[in-house]
């Protein structure tokens, strides 16, 4: 018997999870809801609300909420009260304060509930997580990401560290299984909007892993990449193509002595793997199901997210005061 799912917030975000909603098995997509309406033309013959408790009226079991980011609390609480399962769109709130009470409350219903960092189900971080932790690089030295590009008109309650940074400080714990020991940021506003635009965000992690995010709505070209460096190379993952490539270091001692000894290590062999390149997305929703069902418990669950918006506060805090915030 499929789940009756509901979904709240119907933008940009919201009409794919509509879409995939409706194309994963053991779901059924049963209503929507949009203070806004339907500007994307999402529900079709699905009936549509204008408010969390209409969406609960229809009687579904699980919900999506792609709501902005400061209606996050309140639609959730109400979802749980009413013993509704839910995926919730990152950040998981817009204050810690928000983020906690989420967190009770789900756990205190005993409900599935999970966030929506996406980039966990990115086959190419998928793959690169597993061959970090079989020592593919032996060692890892460093983490660093760059997510660059121009700014999305769907964004107005939060700035870019919150909105885009967040995959990465999540992806980087989860790719080296280890928490940020310290953080420290630099951020700028230069489009004359109330929220920063632009962050530099330096720190370690607990298990000695330097760390390096450069995110930005500034850059009039989309990046997304994952570079992480160890003792025997470095993987280079593409989150929008989903490619990991491995740059091994070389073996060989060259005839130029001068540039061998300069470099430190030596260019060796170049490796692209072949991924099986599933849907993000998609993948996430599994794993939601599965989270729901008890078959898997693979979900980014609501304390994971609680930690990840624990970092950007002190990332922000940090590009206010210009300190190393001191996480542990």
């Amino acid at each position: 018997m499929a789940l009756k799912y509901g979904l709240i917030g119907l933008g940009m975000m919201g009409r794919h999870h509509a879409r995939v909603i409706r194309e994963l098995e053991g779901a059924e997509l049963v209503a929507v809801a949009d203070a806004m309406g339907d500007p994307h033309n999402v529900a079709g013959s699905t009936p549509l609300f204008d408010s969390v408790d209409g969406l609960i009226s229809a009687g579904i079991e699980v919900a999506v909420v792609a709501v902005p980011t400061g209606f996050h609390e309140a639609v959730g609480l109400k979802l749980a009260a009413a013993g509704v399962h839910s995926l919730i769109e990152k950040p998981v709130a817009h204050n810690l304060e928000a983020a906690e009470r989420l967190v009770t409350a789900f756990e205190e219903a005993n409900l599935t509930a999970a966030v929506g960092h996406i980039e966990r189900f990115n086959p190419a971080l998928i793959e690169l997580r597993k061959r970090i932790a079989d020592g593919e690089l032996g060692e890892v030295y460093q983490i660093q990401t760059r997510r660059q590009g121009p700014f999305p008109v769907r964004i107005a309650d939060v700035g870019v560290v919150k909105d885009i940074g967040s995959h990465d400080i999540d992806l980087t714990a989860w790719l080296a299984q280890s928490a940020y020991q310290h953080v420290a940021a630099e951020t700028t506003h230069r489009s004359g909007r109330e929220h920063e635009d632009m962050v530099a965000i330096t720190g370690k992690l607990e298990n000695g892993i330097m760390v390096n995010h450069i995110v930005n709505w500034l850059t009039p070209f989309k990046e997304r990449t994952v570079v992480v460096t160890g003792e025997r190379g470095a993987m280079v993952a593409d989150t929008l193509t989903a490619d990991l490539t491995y740059y091994e270091n070389g073996v060989g001692e060259g005839d130029w002595h001068a540039v061998t000894s300069f470099r430190g290590v030596s260019e060796g062999t170049v490796t692209r793997f072949a991924l099986n390149k599933t849907e993000p997305l998609k993948n996430e929703h599994e794993a939601f199901r599965d989270a729901i069902l008890g078959v898997r418990q693979d979900h980014v669950t609501l304390r994971e997210g609680l930690e990840t918006l624990r970092i950007v506060e002190a990332a922000l805090e940090s590009g206010k005061s210009g300190k190393t915030i001191e996480l542990m």
